[in-house]
């Protein structure tokens, strides 16, 4: 563990934990992610229209872990979705909800079917956007960068770590393609459950994950009459220093 003090109105260590609350259909192995823990009390939803200690924040990565340990706290239902942004040849943009699957100092992790419409427009323009909204805490984070593969051992590690039935899954789902009725989904299900009665599900060479390796970070909170706090980091490169402006909301 290492303790690093960031000017976020607390003290903050940071270690390695497993993300998310218990579910059948998420990871029953560890999963292990970049989080934040405090040995002060924690960054409390500011109601007075005053600044909030966040924008005094000097590094992105512990303000997002900060706020994502409070929104799994404040938010009944996956505190971990997030739009992911992508777009076609032609330009055109894709927007839809994914589940954020880990985070560190390389990026955003999530996994899908590669075939799938997300998976073949990254594959074409390796570049997106992601945003979380935690509607109770009146919070939102934007991030955009660009995007690239996990390793193979990654994507085993965390297929190993789903429910069965989410890994026959993944074998059945030909993801975005079309589906001529509910009855052909689910003799695929029975057809894969039957072939893997069996030992381990093995990871299907279709499916894996992606990671967003951020320029650019924004926070936003909200504040009586409009007049929101509103901080943005950008960097060069994934090596390079962070800058952070202030911006009008």
């Amino acid at each position: 563990m290492t303790e690093n003090t960031g000017k976020i109105g607390v003290r903050a260590r940071f270690h390695y934990i497993q993300m998310g609350r218990p579910h059948p259909d998420r990871p029953t192995r560890p999963l292990w992610v970049l989080h934040g823990m405090t040995d002060a009390a924690s960054i409390e939803h500011p109601t007075e229209l005053t600044a909030g200690d966040f924008t005094a924040a000097d590094e992105p990565l512990r303000l997002f872990a900060a706020w994502f340990a409070e929104a799994e706290r404040a938010e009944p239902v996956n505190p971990n979705a997030m739009t992911l942004a992508t777009v076609d040849r032609d330009g055109l943009p894709n927007a839809r909800m994914v589940l954020l699957k880990g985070f560190d100092e390389r990026g955003f992790v999530f996994y899908t079917n590669l075939d799938s419409v997300k998976g073949r427009e990254l594959n074409a323009a390796p570049q997106a956007a992601l945003t979380f909204y935690w509607k109770t805490l009146q919070r939102q984070v934007r991030l955009r960068g660009s995007v690239e593969p996990v390793t193979a051992a990654e994507a085993d590690d965390y297929f190993a770590t789903r429910s069965r039935m989410a890994q026959i899954g993944a074998w059945a789902s030909k993801q975005s393609a079309p589906l001529e009725s509910r009855m052909a989904f689910e003799k695929a299900v029975a057809r894969y459950t039957a072939k893997f009665a069996i030992g381990a599900v093995p990871r299907p060479p279709h499916w894996s994950g992606y990671r967003v390796k951020p320029q650019e970070i924004e926070f936003w909170q909200e504040r009586p009459f409009r007049l929101h706090d509103r901080i943005t980091f950008r960097r060069a490169a994934a090596s390079a220093a962070w800058s952070k402006t202030r911006l009008y909301p």
